[in-house]
């Protein structure tokens, strides 16, 4: 009697689950907001805000972007790892606040790996190593030569302690052996505003802010980032051709809240990589220098964890420290 009460008790479950139709069947059934860690206007600002209106469009539901900057991207990365993994609060994530910051503040309020899931990567944004008209080098080579020569004397800006072009600068000095100077700032545009200047000598600057330095023969470019050349700057080298096992690039991806069930989370996955692939998306955002670069949920979730250790050993080699 007990056996059978069972086998009808596990029938009607099954049964159940059966007639329950799966969340992405009804998912989204209400507004979904993407968070931005950063503030209007920047390359994460723009691809969350194309991403909402492709989805938008395709789900017949609001999707809306909502800015929480502050704490070096800390705050909003926080605010979805502790949201409801229901897929209707979702964070941009670039490197910053998902790789880098796990491994340069000790004791932050959340957990990446076991707080928050990819969903895809989305674009890389390449950063070009430039240098002042004050700077004698004209190519990699020479920098690093001159570099050497004048331990201590070059003079390098960043976005912050712990920022992208902090860390690629780090990456390079430690493979070519040289030494120069930090001078941190509040962000890429008061610190390339100086390198222009010439008051700092040298940058690795994300290549939409550089690039129309570069063209008006304001600033000089000795290497690019990322794995292939740029095409408005052909002749100019990739530093890995010069430095070799060189890797440092800004990139950006897109995670949710880690319980987010898998059938959401594909059909995220599905409906972002549709809008990063749109032919139109691509030339707009190719105009502001960045490639777009999708991928599965699980390969995005090994990047994440992939590059956390790596900088946390650039960072304990180089005791970098947050502000």
């Amino acid at each position: 009697m007990v056996k059978r009460r069972t086998c009808m008790l596990a029938a009607a479950v099954l049964g159940a689950l059966a007639a329950s139709p799966a969340w992405a069947d009804t998912y989204p059934s209400k507004p979904v907001r993407i968070v931005v860690p950063l503030a209007p206007g920047g390359s994460n600002d723009i691809l969350a805000r194309m991403l909402a209106s492709d989805m938008t469009a395709e789900f017949k539901e609001t999707v809306y972007v909502e800015n929480r900057p502050g704490a070096a991207g800390n705050i909003a990365t926080d605010f979805v790892a502790k949201s409801a993994g229901d897929g209707y609060t979702l964070a941009i994530a670039p490197n910053q606040t998902v790789s880098v910051n796990p491994a340069l503040y000790p004791s932050l309020p959340f957990d990446v790996q076991k707080d928050l899931r990819g969903v895809t990567l989305l674009a890389t944004l390449p950063q070009i190593l430039v240098v002042s008209s004050k700077v004698p080098a004209n190519t990699m080579e020479e920098l690093i030569a001159y570099a050497r020569k004048n331990p201590g004397k070059l003079t390098f800006a960043s976005a912050g302690p712990g920022s992208p072009q902090h860390m690629s600068a780090a990456i390079f000095q430690n493979l070519t052996g040289t030494e120069m100077t930090h001078v941190p700032y509040k962000g890429s545009a008061p610190a390339i505003v100086d390198v222009l200047a010439g008051t700092v000598d040298v940058m690795f600057c994300p290549a939409n802010s550089a690039l129309p330095h570069v063209a008006g023969k304001r600033l000089r470019a000795l290497g690019i980032t990322g794995d292939e050349r740029h095409a408005q700057l052909p002749d100019v080298p990739r530093v890995a051709e010069v430095v070799k096992d060189f890797r440092s690039d800004i990139w950006i991806g897109i995670v949710a809240p880690k319980s987010t069930p898998d059938d959401v989370v594909a059909k995220l996955n599905g409906a972002f990589s549709r809008s990063m692939k749109n032919p139109a998306n691509q030339k707009k955002l190719a105009e502001l220098g960045i490639t777009t670069r999708t991928s599965t949920p699980a390969e995005f979730d090994s990047l994440m964890a992939e590059e956390t250790q790596m900088w946390t050993r650039v960072i304990k080699q180089n005791q970098i420290k947050p502000e």
